[in-house]
């Protein structure tokens, strides 16, 4: 059987790379092809060589690759995915609409549908400073292009996985499809239990609006008696500096080694995004750290809630400074709930192992299915 894997782009490593590693460990001989593939560290694509779209070509790709958003649907649409039996795309963007025969199973794992095409349009032409204007009218006729033919590609993908049960109800409504949920593998072996733990808070992310760390910033600077740690870098640096108190302190990125070493003393974990799943809010929880997060999203799924038998979080229901200060008072009020081991317990539920074999699981089952109902029609 020959087998295809199919991403996005390999620019950065991030969430949905280290999926990607996974589903290479799992399908070790497949091909992996891509948009764009300037990525230094190979350790996603365990070194095996990937075949990138003719945008690879194009001027300023390395930078720019998000500028040629138009041309993404045809160059996809170009790869060449005929001789293979099974094609798995790993797919945030555009990778689910490569072009798939009758005769080949298409198994597609959407991290989510491309969310600033859809929901968070209006965020995202506020955040581009789009608006109004000519541009603004041009970014909205795209990104209504965009949309068309993403909901159509979806026709084309005979299975569809996702990361969360957010993402499954983000799918249906989008395109009308179930999706069988396989949440996202996180590596837990270097994170370790620490259940003593020192008199700070932390939060860890790249600075980038959605993140909402201004928030969280914001919020512990009202309440100097707490030490607040922020961990990370991005766009947001300068404007998250300009409101952090005296009790904030700001680490901008740092080594693997020392956010382990934090996220393992600290009290809690504060996490103020909407995500559609939150690796960083398992990543805590792995350490005996439990977390603090808004109620909306993936971290619903990954947290234990403190009405839960073995509580591993409090949630707060707005992005408010308001909501956010009275979750952590009461996260104080009952601290004594949240027991490190059952931190633990509850990040192992979302251990590498479970991933794989639940893809491998899912793929086998649908496999014999397909072959199948090919020998039945043959």
């Amino acid at each position: 059987m020959k087998v295809a894997i199919v991403h996005d782009w390999l620019v950065v490593s991030g969430g949905a790379e280290k999926v990607l590693q996974q589903i290479v460990d799992c399908f070790p001989q497949a091909d992996i092809y891509t948009l764009v593939d300037f990525l230094e560290d190979r350790a996603c694509v365990r070194g095996r060589p990937v075949y990138a779209s003719f945008i690879q070509r194009l001027p300023f790709a390395r930078t720019r690759y998000r500028s040629y958003l138009p041309l993404m649907p045809l160059a996809i649409e170009q790869i060449d995915l005929a001789a293979y039996d099974l094609i798995i795309s790993s797919s945030h963007a555009v990778a689910k609409g490569v072009l798939i025969g009758p005769d080949q199973l298409h198994i597609s794992y959407v991290h989510s549908p491309i969310r600033y095409a859809w929901d968070l349009q209006h965020q995202y032409l506020r955040e581009a400073r789009l608006v109004s204007g000519f541009k603004s009218a041009l970014a909205r006729v795209l990104l209504h292009y965009i949309r068309s033919w993403d909901a159509r590609s979806a026709n084309g993908v005979d299975h569809l996985l996702c990361n969360s049960r957010f993402v499954a109800r983000r799918i249906k409504k989008i395109y009308g499809r179930d999706a069988t949920v396989i949440y996202p593998p996180v590596d837990l072996a270097g994170l370790t239990l620490h259940a003593a733990k020192d008199d700070f808070y932390l939060t860890a992310s790249r600075m980038v609006p959605y993140k909402r760390i201004d928030l969280i910033v914001k919020a512990f600077s009202r309440t100097t008696e707490r030490r607040l740690v922020v961990i990370g870098d991005g766009p947001d640096m300068r404007k998250i500096l300009a409101v952090a108190g005296p009790n904030v302190k700001i680490m901008g990125y740092q080594s693997f080694e020392v956010l382990l070493d934090h996220l393992q003393r600290a009290r809690a974990f504060v996490f103020a995004a909407e995500e559609d799943f939150g690796i960083s809010i398992v990543e805590a929880q792995a350490c005996g750290t439990p977390v603090i997060a808004f109620g909306k999203g993936g971290a619903l799924e990954s947290v234990a809630g403190p009405s839960a038998e073995r509580p591993t979080g409090i949630f707060f229901r707005e992005q408010t400074v308001e909501s956010l200060l009275e979750a952590v008072d009461i996260f104080e009020r009952n601290s004594r709930l949240f027991n490190p081991l059952h931190c633990r317990q509850n990040a192992e539920r979302f251990a590498v192992e479970h991933f794989k074999a639940s893809l491998n699981a899912f793929v086998d089952v649908r496999l014999a299915v397909f072959r199948a109902e090919t020998l039945a029609h043959s």
